[in-house]
């Protein structure tokens, strides 16, 4: 498995398998930051977020649908989306960190947790949904 450095990022497909992507640690950055590069956007959020979204999945104990959303749209009540803007998480509102890239934390993330082993996530075309190990 690759690093999940800048020059060695994490090779990431969306649970659909539609996409691919790359992510990697900033730990250097203001705030520290998982870089995610799809195509030319560049999306960045709280480093933090793959410790506290897997501490959440396993607080819900069950599946959790993924719910991924643009940021300009809604998040579905009781998704890995919604939880990563609300104000009851561990940063008080949005992973993202960049306005108007925010959105998609449920696309992204939880590919990442499944790669390092910290999840199961299923791979259906739509409503895919992830629980902790």
């Amino acid at each position: 498995m690759a690093g999940g450095t800048r020059d060695d990022p994490w090779q990431l497909t969306t649970a659909p398998g539609s996409s691919s992507y790359t992510m990697y640690r900033d730990p250097d950055g203001d705030p520290p930051a998982l870089v995610c590069q799809v195509g030319t956007t560049t999306l960045r959020y709280h480093l933090r977020a793959v410790d506290d979204l897997h501490a959440w999945l396993r607080e819900q104990g069950d599946w959790v649908p993924l719910g991924a959303a643009d940021e300009q749209k809604a998040a579905a009540d009781g998704t890995v989306e919604a939880w990563g803007r609300s104000d009851a998480n561990p940063v008080g509102g949005w992973y993202g960190l960049r306005k108007g890239y925010r959105g998609r934390f449920g696309m992204y993330l939880p590919p990442l947790l499944e790669a390092l082993g910290l999840v199961e996530l299923t791979h259906d075309a739509r409503n895919n949904r992830v629980r902790a190990r």
